[in-house]
């Protein structure tokens, strides 16, 4: 090639000997490196959760067949004689998914209409303060949520548990349960608590979620003479209807795993529930932490395993059909 002469475009193609081959086998050496590092992280996650699974299962067994109730449909939960094994998941289910389903009714709306205005309304210098301080309740331990619920907000709702009982008792969620309405120590309050724990889960990821909105849709829809409401109604609603499901999703597992918080309020009750918020009783974990020091013999603590595993189960199934219903919406 003459100096000063322009380079042919064979010359720019042309890879400088020894050099491209040496990159090439590092760059493959890399994404092999990085791809075995990612799928070993991932496979972590299934193994353990695999894992988990298979210990749950293998020592729910034994007292699974020394069970002389139907674990299922008992609301029974005698594991004080290892020869007389007692127990089901009745009651502990129902609890359970009344008290997850109440935090997750109450607490989407709130946590949806504070990602809207954090997101749409509210002016960058306040957004930032506010957002900020509703994801600081995400910091407030469990115990303190227990006692403040059990000491200062169910005084306050004994009054509207009674009007709701009152006036709604016809309906099942809202006749007498199986405790006494003074004191409230009823799913009534158990939910309301988990729903302000769940909240600042909620509403961070559907703030997120909404902040991803593209601005472009946004501009279009306001140039076509769009209020602001219809805005978020056309568009950012819309753009983040999987997000705000896979939240709700996260803030369940919350609620549905909660213990100490759920032990504190509940009320035990001598009876089996009817499906009203104003029953007493345990959840699947606040049953399984309230034995955790009697766990000596082999057989009762495996029929706290079991109702463990049940709680594992009921959790993986929830997020597996929540997932699906986001994928649906997403591909729809």
């Amino acid at each position: 090639m003459v100096r000063g002469s322009l380079a042919s475009p064979s010359d720019l193609a042309a890879p400088t000997p020894g050099l491209g081959a040496g990159n090439g086998r590092v760059a493959r050496l890399g994404d092999r490196l990085f791809k075995s590092t990612a799928a070993a992280a991932g496979s972590t996650i299934v193994i353990a959760i695999g894992l988990i699974a298979i210990f749950l299962l293998v020592r729910a067994i034994p007292s699974l067949r020394a069970n002389h109730a139907n674990f299922f449909t008992s609301a029974a939960f005698d594991t004080t004689d290892s020869n007389h094994l007692a127990f089901g998941i009745r009651d502990l289910f129902m609890v359970t998914v009344l008290s997850s389903t109440c935090a997750l009714v109450l607490a989407v709306p709130v946590a949806i209409g504070i990602a809207v205005f954090l997101t749409q309304y509210a002016p960058r210098r306040l957004a930032r303060p506010f957002g900020a301080m509703v994801d600081l309740l995400a910091a407030v331990p469990s115990i303190i949520f227990g006692l403040w619920g059990i000491f200062v907000l169910a005084p306050q709702l004994e009054p509207v548990a009674e009007f709701l009982n009152r006036n709604l008792g016809w309906l099942f969620l809202f006749k007498q349960g199986n405790v006494s309405l003074a004191g409230g120590g009823t799913i009534f309050t158990a939910g309301i608590v988990l729903s302000v724990m769940i909240l600042p889960i909620v509403t961070s990821v559907s703030r997120e979620v909404f902040r991803q909105t593209p601005n472009l849709q946004i501009e279009a829809a306001l140039a076509l003479g769009a209020t602001r409401w219809e805005v978020v109604r056309m568009t950012v609603l819309p753009f983040g209807r999987s997000g705000v499901i896979a939240a709700s999703m996260l803030g369940l597992g919350r609620a549905l795993g909660e213990t100490v918080a759920v032990l504190i309020i509940l009320r035990s009750a001598a009876r089996a529930g009817n499906w009203s918020l104003f029953d007493g009783g345990y959840t699947f974990a606040s049953k399984i932490a309230s034995a955790a020091s009697e766990f000596s013999a082999p057989l009762p603590t495996g029929a706290y395993i079991s109702a463990g595993f049940a709680l594992f189960v009921l959790t993986f199934v929830v997020n597996a059909a929540a997932r699906s219903i986001a994928g649906g919406k997403v591909n729809g």
